[in-house]
């Protein structure tokens, strides 16, 4: 297994470009991103500035209720707070990973991190905590 790469960001809602830059610099064309932070932390936003890095137009919000969101080819998002690991599985979610492109996961559980991980996949997390009036984002790959 190849050495982790951690890198840490520091940035503010005017600045999160920064942080982009940095995902889109280390991150391969496929990879999970598991976005762990309190509530209101900062992952939506975060999927936000991506998504307009990458030329999504229109709203982009978060999947509380619909747990996926789909913005154009290759970008996803999902939102697990309500959902156990095996309904994930049950409701057929899981075989969305297979589709090209960047998979957001907002709340995954350590334990569909390390199965995402053991089946294969390329899987990163982005810690996002308070830094002052700032963010600081840990990424980790």
């Amino acid at each position: 297994m190849a050495d982790t790469v951690i890198e840490e960001v520091v940035a503010s809602l005017n600045t999160l470009d920064r942080v982009v830059d940095r995902l889109t610099a280390l991150l391969p064309e496929h990879a999970i991103v598991f976005l762990r932070g309190d509530l209101a932390a900062g992952k939506t936003t975060l999927t936000k500035a991506v998504a307009k890095a990458k030329g999504v137009e229109g709203e982009v919000t978060s999947p509380t209720f619909s747990l996926q969101h789909c913005y154009g080819e290759g970008l996803y998002h999902y939102d697990l707070y309500r959902l156990e690991d095996e309904e994930f599985m049950q409701m057929g979610l899981f075989e969305e990973f297979d589709k090209p492109g960047w998979h957001f996961v907002e709340w995954g559980s350590d334990a569909l991190k390390a199965f995402l991980e053991g089946a294969g996949y390329t899987v990163a997390m982005v810690q996002i905590a308070p830094h002052g009036t700032q963010r600081e984002y840990r990424i980790e790959i």
